[in-house]
């Protein structure tokens, strides 16, 4: 069995995770998409280096900032991960917000791959053209990428310049049934309250130091980097960049991980079979209540 802690940022999942991991002898596997760099600990709020003392933690820290480290990769390391936590006799807890890489992970998704195409043609153009021509050669892609998310419109256009084949048709081959019995938990938290928490935290971020993070960060790696594509560093690098005022980019900070909030919500209803708790200790009861049921 492997147990997923997983919904909105911001919710607590990681400490929690300690203490679960802790109660039922587990490990814990990174499920962020940006946990897995190194150096981008403020606004990923990756665990400290006293938690990963307290149990043991996998898949943190594990690639450089510079890398592309896809959900491919993710998914292939993540699996690796949950067989070796396994054989050590303990339960693996997949814990993070990132609910594509987890649902990778533990449904029938492949990903094979792709010879290199030259893209150059697509780069030189806008979004809405971008857009546009996705509309033509898969539809059903087109109308649930926003107009304005350029990577993945160009993602999608690769994949049918790659394959012949549109990325929603070799979706759609795809059983997407779970290969593992899995248990996804997600703290069921008032927006509103969520959402105030969420602006404070961002505050608490800069004071620890976002900003010159970043700040060093840019010093060592290309402002392009995938890595910065992580709320919180994308923010303070497109504001340098357009000479924002620190208030005005802590607040497109606020804005951007209210959004990522929302969006992970519906992520979460809609797309994992997640059991969503008023507050993380039920999720000790009902984890007890599956294993009584195993016995009996």
């Amino acid at each position: 069995m492997i147990v997923v802690i997983c919904g909105p940022t911001g919710t607590g999942k990681s400490s929690f995770a300690i203490k679960l991991a802790k109660a039922i002898d587990g490990e814990i596997i990174n499920g962020d998409a940006f946990q897995v760099y190194k150096h981008l600990n403020i606004a990923t709020a990756k665990p400290s280096e006293e938690a990963f003392k307290e149990v043991p933690h996998h898949l943190y820290d594990i690639s450089e900032v510079d890398e592309d480290y896809t959900v491919a990769h993710y998914q292939k390391d993540a699996r690796i991960a949950i067989d070796n936590v396994r054989k050590r006799g303990k339960t693996p807890i997949i814990v993070g917000g990132s609910g594509l890489y987890i649902r990778a992970t533990l449904y029938d998704y492949e990903f094979s791959e792709m010879p290199k195409v030259d893209l150059s043609e697509y780069e030189s153009k806008t979004n809405s053209e971008l857009h546009n021509y996705l509309s033509e050669i898969d539809k059903e892609s087109a109308n649930k990428i926003h107009p304005n998310n350029r990577k993945r419109l160009l993602r999608a256009i690769e994949i049918y310049l790659a394959t012949g084949e549109s990325k929603s048709a070799i979706e759609a081959k795809q059983k997407q049934e779970l290969i593992e019995e899995a248990h996804f938990f997600a703290l069921d938290i008032d927006r509103k309250l969520l959402y105030e928490h969420l602006d404070e935290r961002v505050n608490k971020m800069v004071e620890a130091g976002l900003f010159e993070e970043v700040e060093n960060l840019l010093k060592k790696h290309p402002h392009n980097a995938r890595a910065f594509e992580a709320i919180g560093y994308k923010q303070v690098v497109q504001g340098k960049q357009c000479n924002l005022t620190k208030a005005e980019i802590i607040a497109d900070i606020q804005k951007a991980t209210r959004n990522y909030a929302k969006r992970q919500i519906a992520y979460f209803k809609h797309q994992l079979p997640t059991i969503w708790v008023k507050s993380w200790d039920e999720v000790a009861n009902i984890l007890e209540d599956l294993y009584d049921g195993r016995k009996n």
